[in-house]
């Protein structure tokens, strides 16, 4: 065996070789997906002049040095996915040399990388044999007829996929991206070598690189020694020792990093593919980079409160987050990382903080108990931080859950009461049923009694198998509800430290056990769920019925619906499947697949589905004509949209048409839950509009009117109560801020660092009369020493934003001070660079 490392081109030019691809190889399986990382590498790789990249590993066996063939047959053991992709790209580059008049471009790469020019039999000609459809379908991109090719094949949809990005711009880069590809050539000889062991050996399982492990090389592995040292000091350690389990000991880098990805994204990466989307977003190292580093950096420090409670100095604050770990609610960290840090920027109090864990764990518990799907949680907490209102914060986020509808419902109290009455908790994770008992016992009490307790357990009191003497005590039908219906269910539980005197003994026994003076019975007890048990004589279904009421009444309280009233006209989030016809209706946002995307188009969100779904499985969507005609001939549409690799569609269809298949579509996929739409609110500015769609409006109406600054010149207008614009150092912004009492300008200083807002800020105060001078004003310094961020601002009073009335001197006040604003800010602010 021999291994060396050398570049992709080296091997594929060397002369009369053939690779071939053996029969028991499995399928060229590639789709557009892997095929997108691969080129979008081969161009960055060239672009940014990185030197080289790295592709992994081909082993081929090789039939020595004397073989009489007339040509060198190198058969494929590993690798040829990559091997084959490549060939793939060479024929798009020759096709389009071909075409493009580029004749001396077109014999290269033809007789050096895709052909072995002087050979006479023609089954040696291709330099990559294939066999099967593969062969016929590489046969037919080498001539130009892959159109009359009747059989789906993924080397077809690549090369057509390869096909669209090769343009007279991106032709050579590519091509000298190739150059810059290199692998490790493994080579096997037959009789000497065993491939099977050796591949067995390649392919072995071993400790595959984590995530965050890919991460961080990338992060790190093409910065010089020092730089690397002093990244990996500041930023990454920082990172590894806040995303630690400090009592299992284990990283959760990789976990804390898809957390992170998803509050950005609002897209859930999957969990395999967080390298993947990180090194996507990431692409370009610049100051935003930097920036984006030191965000991460920062918010891992939120990261360790979640997953490390006991760290957490503020005992409620504590409290409430060991609940949230203990009932494993994971899937709210992304937003809960956005949420702490307001808190930490002073945008929310410490007591709004503890409601809304509050609220969390209301929402979450209620749907444990009432048994709704837990997958459906991801997708809400992906997106509920755009649903914060920071004026109104903690009643935009109930308000956000109460009204979502389905599968992400927030159960109501009847529908808590219904599900209670007849669940079996007792036979659940003994982390809920734990947590359950704790909550309930606790609530309002004193003296907090310590439920885990080894000494406490769960009594049934009505046992498991009961005594005779229940059979005498009870009437027929109370003893068969109890046994068969309500034996496990909430009210027939409470709390013991005797449970194993108690038994399955009769209930007044129970009741007034008192064995050598250690008052078992429940008369004796001190916890409040065996209150209700002292003030009766005997257990019978109509006692259990008064104790519900007692127990159910109490998780009210614990577990509270939100005191919110959605308004009548609150559009929901709602699946394609149970949403309204969407004839005269625009969306506010749709989400596909754990992917927000705001749009207000339906054909836009048409088109992006049937993409996304080409991408998950081509060969299904193309073959599934009876729903959805899809071809590469335009002519065959009224007016033809185009969609990737060179198919069209009908675009010429209505909203409900469009719907009509989707759902078909989806229902093929089995995709039926994966498709969340939600329809914009059509309300007018006006006394009942909601407050996001008023603050939308007014920034539509002001932006275009500014002047004598480039400032906000390429911001949307927004549904937010700020609009930011960069000032030229990360973390430094110019606000517009509006609401129901003042318009006003800042500088906002919030980068992650509190250290560096604070510098940055006693910078600035330091210039302060020069500044205030040249606007013509004194402003308003916001150190803000207790919070992360720190501010200066100019602020016009009594004014309200949902006073249409108010918006001219709003807009007047805005326009005036914004160029003097940055006129007297800037010279200081370049010199913190």
């Amino acid at each position: 065996m021999k291994a060396n490392e050398l570049p992709i081109t080296n091997f594929l030019q060397a002369p009369n070789v053939q690779f071939v691809i053996p029969v028991y190889q499995r399928n060229y399986d590639w789709t557009n997906n892997e095929c997108k990382e691969l080129i979008n590498d081969i161009i960055a790789v060239e672009q940014h002049d990185r030197g080289t990249h790295f592709i992994g590993s081909i082993v081929f066996i090789h039939e020595g040095t004397y073989s009489t063939n007339e040509v060198k047959e190198l058969v494929i053991i590993d690798g040829q996915q990559r091997l084959t992709t490549i060939n793939i790209i060479y024929v798009a580059l020759y096709r389009f040399a071909k075409v493009n008049d580029m004749q001396n471009d077109a014999e290269m790469l033809l007789n050096m990388f895709l052909t072995n020019q002087y050979v006479q039999q023609e089954s040696n000609k291709l330099k990559l044999k294939q066999t099967d459809t593969n062969s016929l379908a590489f046969k037919a991109i080498m001539n130009g007829t892959e159109n009359e090719f009747n059989h789906y094949s993924n080397v077809i949809e690549n090369f057509n996929f390869f096909k669209s990005i090769i343009t007279k711009e991106t032709f050579h880069t590519i091509l000298n991206g190739l150059k810059r590809l290199i692998f490790v050539e493994i080579s096997l000889e037959r009789g000497k070598d065993d491939p099977q062991r050796i591949f067995e050996s390649l392919n072995s399982t071993g400790l595959d690189l984590s995530q965050s492990d890919l991460i961080r090389n990338f992060i790190l592995m093409d910065l010089d020694p020092k730089s690397q040292n002093k990244i990996f000091e500041q930023i990454w350690n920082p990172i590894e020792e806040n995303a630690r389990d400090l009592i299992k000991q284990k990283s959760l880098v990789s976990e804390y990093i898809r957390d992170y990805l998803t509050l950005r994204n609002k897209k859930i990466p999957n969990k395999n593919k967080v390298y993947l989307e990180f090194k996507k977003l990431y692409a370009d190292k610049d100051e935003n980079y930097m920036q984006e580093l030191e965000n991460i950096k920062s918010l891992s420090v939120h990261y360790k409160k979640f997953i490390n409670p006991s760290s957490v100095q503020d005992h409620n604050l504590r409290r409430e987050l060991e609940y949230i770990s203990r009932l494993e609610i994971n899937v709210a960290f992304p937003f809960l990382l956005q949420v702490f840090e307001d808190a930490e920027n002073g945008i929310i109090a410490n007591d709004d903080l503890i409601k809304i864990l509050k609220l969390i764990q209301t929402y979450t518990w209620r749907r444990f108990v009432v048994g709704l799907p837990t997958n459906a949680l991801n997708k809400i907490f992906m997106t509920l931080y755009s649903e914060v209102d920071t004026e109104d914060y903690y009643n935009s986020i109930a308000l956000a859950l109460v009204t979502k509808r389905g599968s992400a419902k927030f159960p109501t109290d009847e529908d808590l009461k219904s599900a209670l009455k007849d669940k079996d908790l007792y036979n659940i994770q003994s982390k809920n049923r734990n947590y359950m008992f704790e909550m309930l016992e606790n609530f309002n009490n004193r003296e907090h009694v310590d439920t885990s307790n080894e000494h406490i357990t769960i009594e049934h009191i009505f046992p498991q198998t009961p005594h005779q003497d229940w059979n005498n005590d009870l009437q027929p039908d109370d003893f068969f509800m109890f046994k068969e219906k309500y034996l496990n269910t909430i009210a027939n539980l409470t709390l013991s430290g005797n449970n194993g005197a108690l038994g399955n003994r009769s209930f007044v026994e129970k009741k007034y056990m008192n064995r050598q003076g250690e008052e078992q019975g429940y008369n004796f007890s001190r916890l409040w769920l065996n209150d209700y048990l002292r003030s009766i004589d005997k257990w019978t279904i109509e006692t259990y019925n008064e104790r519900f009421d007692l127990i159910y009444n109490r998780f009210l309280s614990i577990w509270k619906y939100p005191d919110v009233v959605a308004p009548v006209s609150e559009n929901t989030e709602e699946t394609l499947f149970s949403a309204e016809a969407p004839t005269f209706k625009k969306l506010e946002y749709f989400i596909f697949e754990n992917t927000r995307i705001d749009e207000e188009i339906i054909a836009r969100m048409y088109f992006y589905v049937i993409e996304k779904l080409y991408e998950k499985n081509p060969q299904l969507l193309l073959e599934a004509k009876d729903v959805l005609k899809i071809t590469r001939d335009v002519s065959d549409f009224r007016v033809a949209q185009g969609l990737q690799n060179g198919y069209f569609v009908e675009s010429n269809i209505g909203s409900d048409a469009k719907f009509s298949i989707l759902k078909k579509l989806l229902t093929l996929f089995e995709l039926e839950d994966e498709l969340i739409i939600k329809y914009g609110d059509s309300h007018n500015v006006g006394g009942s509009a909601p407050r996001f769609s008023v603050r939308k409006e007014f920034w539509k109406q002001l932006l275009p009117l500014l002047k004598n600054t480039e400032l906000f010149s390429n911001v949307n207008p927004s549904k937010d109560s700020w609009l930011s614009a960069g000032a030229g150092v990360s973390g430094v912004n110019y606000t517009f801020s509006i609401t129901g009492n003042y318009a006003r300008i800042e500088l906002s200083i919030t980068t992650s660092s509190k250290e560096t807002n604070k510098k940055y800020f006693r910078t600035l105060y330091n210039q302060r009369d020069a500044i205030e001078t040249l606007f013509g004003n004194p402003l308003e310094w916001e150190e803000l020493p207790d919070n992360k961020m720190s501010r200066i601002k100019y602020e016009l009073t009594d004014v309200n934003l949902f006073d249409k009335s108010d918006w001219e001197k709003m807009n007047e006040f805005l326009i005036k001070h914004l160029p003097k604003f940055e006129l007297a800010l800037q010279p200081a602010i370049q010199k913190l660079r």
